[in-house]
């Protein structure tokens, strides 16, 4: 590596990650959001809900204070989808929100605002979106998630009774759900329910073009769902410093933009997707991403065939969420795809107390049996061979 660049491998694949690389090369698509007078973030349909998103949105997990810059900028750029959720952070998302809010109380009716529960019982979810509405200095909830939904039995009618009851108040305009397991069930059975506004679901070059996806994509536009895809750079839970990921980044560079971007706008031509949410924790990253919405660069067949090699080489390093093929042969007390999940903020974020954060929401009693149990079978059942027993052992060290 040239020591003139300051480059070493392992940065410049967390740049390619996130987006960072952007501003540290030459490309010849140049930011546009320089100006007083540049273009802002491009919008799309929302489902049939009736409103406008931005293509791109802010995944806000934000200190306070330095949370304020991020988000004034965003506004700037028109990156007005704003997700968070009631445990970012440990709230201090939200709170970061609501100072923003009390400050520039103007700007509240350009943003589109997202937030998220954990609870499963009703007065646990009314108390959690009481405590987002103060904390956010709020009247109401733009598009409201019960996060992480793993099967469809779990949008039953008490949380349909919730949602009306939520929305007749005031306090939330549309409902809908987050999910990183077990994506193309719990879409398909959503289609069905005719009371889901919005669903936010890992999407990205490696899982768009699946069978199962595609279908469960299409019942969900026909039944008029807005979708927010998450997760969008596919980064792996085993590596993400492979020999090809090097030379798929430099091809991409020497065309004018970075494989972070070309991931990004592998998403953004299926036009059936309203916003991407990308975690954005510094300018440098916000800029890189929105400069690829607002250029709109479309990729070429051979871009698109270049992704679908690095994913079919790099198959058997990604989790594809699909938890219940193995974590239902360990009688669920060990939930695969979440501890996948964390190795993934360490690995591809780069975050390792996001990583460890996550972690700890798992039942000490659950992370103690990642280095006791047999995962052989688990392992059996994976379409993508991973080694999820060496997986589950590495979480427990790194993570602990």
């Amino acid at each position: 590596m040239d020591t003139n660049s300051n480059w070493t491998r392992r940065y410049f694949l967390t740049a390619a990650c996130t987006g960072a690389a952007v501003s540290m090369l030459t490309l010849k698509h140049k930011p546009v959001l320089a100006s007083e007078d540049a273009a802002t973030v491009p919008t799309r349909s929302f489902g049939k809900a009736g409103v406008e998103v931005p293509i791109l949105g802010f995944g806000t997990s934000l200190h306070v204070a330095f949370g304020q810059l991020l988000l004034k900028q965003a506004v700037k750029w028109g990156v007005t989808y704003w997700d968070t959720a009631n445990t970012y952070m440990g709230g201090n998302s939200e709170k970061a929100i609501g100072q923003y809010f009390e400050k520039f109380p103007e700007d509240r009716k350009k943003v589109f605002l997202v937030t998220k529960s954990h609870a499963w019982s009703a007065d646990d979810r009314t108390r959690d979106l009481n405590e987002s509405l103060e904390r956010m200095q709020t009247d109401y909830i733009d598009l409201y998630f019960a996060h992480g939904v793993g099967s469809v039995a779990e949008l039953n009618a008490q949380m349909q009774g919730w949602a009306k009851k939520a929305k007749a108040e005031g306090k939330i305009r549309f409902f809908g759900f987050s999910t990183h397991s077990n994506m193309e069930e719990c879409l398909l059975g959503a289609a069905g329910l005719g009371w889901i506004d919005g669903i936010m679901m890992t999407y990205n070059y490696r899982l768009m073009h699946t069978a199962g996806m595609k279908r469960a994509v299409d019942a969900c536009v026909k039944a008029g769902i807005g979708f927010t895809a998450m997760k969008t750079q596919g980064g792996g839970s085993v590596k993400t410093d492979t020999d090809t990921e090097l030379d798929m980044a430099g091809r991409f560079l020497q065309k004018g933009f970075t494989d972070a971007q070309a991931k990004l706008m592998a998403v953004w031509e299926d036009k059936r997707i309203a916003s991407i949410c990308s975690q954005m924790p510094n300018l440098t990253i916000m800029a890189a991403n929105a400069t690829a919405a607002v250029n709109q660069i479309r990729l070429s067949q051979a871009d698109r065939a270049l992704l679908a090699r690095y994913a079919e080489e790099t198959c058997g390093d990604y989790c594809a969420g699909c938890g219940r093929l193995c974590s239902d042969l360990l009688f669920g007390r060990v939930p695969i795809n979440d501890v996948m999940r964390c190795l993934m903020y360490y690995h591809c974020y780069q975050d390792l107390g996001l990583a460890r954060s996550t972690f700890e929401t798992l039942p000490t009693r659950t992370r103690a049996l990642l280095t006791r149990m047999d995962f052989s079978e688990a392992e059996t059942s994976c379409p993508r061979n991973l080694p999820i027993g060496r997986l589950m052992r590495e979480a427990a060290t790194l993570l602990a």
